[in-house]
């Protein structure tokens, strides 16, 4: 009892955290992830993903003892990025090489090293274009909603998220952090803190705004959390960033019956909106200014489920076969 009890007690800072002794490589990725976040404005979710290659990189070149940076040279780095990359997904592999390059740069920029070796990282192999985008139809949608038993808190609470995601298309991380101020109720609008700690309003749906308010009204434990989104179970306090939201989607799409290959969590409703709206005649440009993407490349994958207007694109087969 008392081994769960103490983890418990310093998670709401009823007791002081223990004291934990940080290897010389834990130091040093903890002052790059606060970096990351100070200066770079990275989401929590990219800071813990590049802390935690950096911290892989130094254990595998100095273990637990002193870090002798000046050693570090471009094999180190090929080798590392070898034999680690083919362990990851095409994705989680390109991650890899990102946050290899982003922690050589501060170790360059810090004048821990000479030389900056972030150009010798290896390229992954990744076509961005080689898959369709997966997502929920409209018809897929309604049945998820329809899955939420309104009847009791958790539910009331679980349909009022899945209405954001669907609505706005937002990101999991996104709906996790949203705050109690964030949502102006005069002017129908909502504040979100997007990717590079960007914050954007969009237009609150009022379908979204009536569940909102019911849970806030009824359903929504007391506490001091700023967080606009509770957990169900104590400790009471906010969603972590991303997997619970991504998690309650799982067990929503379980509940629905509906069975989608690969990788399912929040994106895919954000993806379902895009191609609805494709496919009711919005352009690319608008459906990048609903998603805030920054580049219209990103946007750029959703012209794939646009079956339509890509049949008369297609040449003739030779031979006059269809």
């Amino acid at each position: 009892m008392v081994p769960r009890l103490l983890p418990m007690l310093r998670r709401i800072g009823a007791i002081p955290a223990a004291r934990v002794q940080l290897s010389p490589a834990e130091k040093l990725t903890q002052n790059y992830q606060r970096f990351l976040s100070e200066e770079r404005g990275l989401a929590s979710s990219s800071i813990e993903n590049y802390g935690r290659f950096a911290n892989r990189f130094l254990a595998t070149k100095f273990g637990s003892g002193r870090l002798k940076l000046s050693k570090v040279s471009s094999s180190d780095v090929t080798l590392f990025v070898k034999r680690h990359a083919h362990q990851h997904s095409p994705w989680q592999a390109r991650s890899l090489v990102k946050a290899m390059r982003s922690f050589l740069r501060y170790l360059y920029y810090k004048h821990l090293v000479e030389t900056d070796w972030s150009p010798t990282v290896p390229k992954v192999a990744f076509w961005s274009f080689s898959t369709l985008p997966k997502f929920l139809s409209p018809e897929q949608v309604r049945q998820l909603l329809s899955h939420c038993d309104r009847t009791k808190p958790l539910g009331r609470r679980d349909y009022a998220i899945l209405l954001l995601l669907a609505r706005l298309g937002l990101r999991a991380g996104e709906v996790a952090r949203l705050n109690l101020e964030d949502i102006d109720w005069e002017n129908s609008r909502i504040t979100v803190l997007g990717k590079g700690q960007i914050r954007t309003q969009l237009p609150l749906p009022a379908d979204a705004g009536k569940a909102i308010a019911s849970y806030l009204r009824h359903d929504r434990p007391r506490c001091a959390c700023r967080r606009l989104f509770i957990c169900a179970y104590a400790p009471i306090r906010g969603f972590t960033i991303g997997s619970s939201v991504s998690d309650l989607v799982k067990r929503a799409l379980a509940k629905a019956e509906i069975v989608v290959p690969g990788k399912k969590g929040a994106h895919l409703l954000r993806h379902g909106l895009a191609t609805a709206m494709l496919r009711k005649g919005a352009s690319l440009d608008e459906i990048g200014e609903v998603l805030r993407h920054k580049s219209r490349e990103t946007t750029a994958i959703y012209a794939k489920v646009d079956l339509e207007s890509l049949r008369a694109l297609a040449l003739p087969w030779p031979g006059g076969a269809q």
